[in-house]
């Protein structure tokens, strides 16, 4: 397994580093910097504070997404499904949860929120052309390839 050094900034005394589950894990978990526990009503969404700032090299981004624990036990989850961090943003590091359930549930002062993946990209080149390529497949969309 590659490492790689990430530079992390505490902006609040309080914030927690993110730190992983496992020894094997993808993401590394998010912890809310907040002095008391947030209520979300149903299909409430707030942003959430990290205290965190970090520089992310280039060539990769940091992918914010769900905790599968928080999602399915509170409904609990990022609003835009996978937030993007960009390799040149030195902001604080946010959440927006959304409530995706019918209950009004809450979160606690240093909870673990959300999970950051860095990850390498593609940065892409745009090509207008007259045709594309054919394949096999040509325009079918959804549930065009028949597998169940």
């Amino acid at each position: 397994m590659k490492s790689q050094s990430i530079n992390i900034k505490k902006l609040n005394e309080n914030a927690v580093i993110p730190t992983y589950g496992s020894d094997f894990a993808a993401g590394a978990d998010l912890y809310a910097l907040i002095d008391e526990p947030v209520e979300f009503a149903p299909a409430e969404t707030k942003l959430i504070h990290t205290g965190i700032a970090m520089e992310i090299p280039e060539g990769f981004a940091g992918l914010i997404y769900a905790r599968s624990g928080l999602a399915s036990k509170k409904g609990l989850a990022p609003a835009n499904k996978v937030g993007v961090v960009d390799a040149d943003y030195r902001g604080e590091i946010m959440v927006a949860l959304h409530n995706h359930s019918s209950e009004t549930v809450s979160i606690e002062p240093k909870e673990r929120i959300a999970q950051l993946v860095i990850t390498p990209f593609l940065k892409a080149i745009y090509n207008e052309v007259p045709e594309l390529n054919e394949t096999v497949r040509g325009e079918g969309g959804f549930g065009s390839t028949g597998r169940k």
